[in-house]
């Protein structure tokens, strides 16, 4: 799933934007935390990311807002439903934005990008930035296909954790961390090498375990 390079955020947007749980010393936010207030003290935020196949099967879904977050699972299963109804009965030819208020709620947004037979779907609120919401799901797509070389739809079915780690470096808690897809890169390989780690030095007691009790 080869992408174009992507061009810059707007300028607006970018010196709007205000980073969450970034490393270097940067606010961690909070499981109960809804937003972030943009220097204008408009509350700015993703309300989800979504992935799903041209059947209508979701390969990725994630939700930030807390309302959403607090509905039982069949509930978002019905949110989900209603996204890939609305998405499947658009023309090629018409805008990637559409309101979509009746499914998320009052001034909430949504965009979209069909990529082969996935559709990447942003959710967010009305104080962000459109382009800067299309611009974010091909630093997704980019960044996959540097994960997972060409990326396509059975690397996301099988490969369901590093997807979360890949979109956890780019949103997290509904905001935006990081737009840089070597940075995002360089934070997955790093996680990569630690989790690799960890497993490794697991498995040393359990052998040196075994050992010592057939002496």
């Amino acid at each position: 799933m080869k992408v174009t390079t992507r061009g810059s955020f707007p300028i607006s947007y970018e010196s709007l934007r205000v980073k969450q749980k970034v490393r270097g010393g940067v606010h961690h936010q909070g499981p109960n935390e809804i937003g972030v207030l943009g220097v204008s003290g408009i509350v700015k935020m993703i309300k989800a990311v979504m992935m799903m196949n041209t059947q209508g099967k979701p390969r990725l879904a994630k939700f930030y807002d807390f309302l959403v977050r607090c509905l039982p699972v069949e509930k978002q299963q019905e949110l989900i439903r209603g996204v890939f109804s609305v998405l499947s009965s658009r023309p090629e030819n018409v805008s990637n934005f559409l309101e979509i208020d009746s499914l998320f709620g009052p001034d909430s947004r949504l965009v979209y990008k069909h990529y082969a037979t996935l559709y990447f779907v942003l959710v967010f609120d009305g104080s962000e930035n459109e382009l800067a919401m299309l611009d974010l799901i091909q630093v997704l797509v980019e960044t996959l296909d540097k994960c997972f070389s060409n990326v396509c739809e059975l690397d996301i079915v099988f490969n369901y954790s590093k997807m979360h780690t890949v979109l956890d470096e780019i949103v997290f808690g509904g905001q935006v961390l990081e737009t840089r897809s070597d940075e995002i890169m360089k934070a997955v390989e790093e996680i990569s090498k630690l989790e690799a780690a960890s497993n490794s030095i697991s498995l040393v007691p359990k052998s040196v375990s075994g050992w010592r009790g057939g002496r």
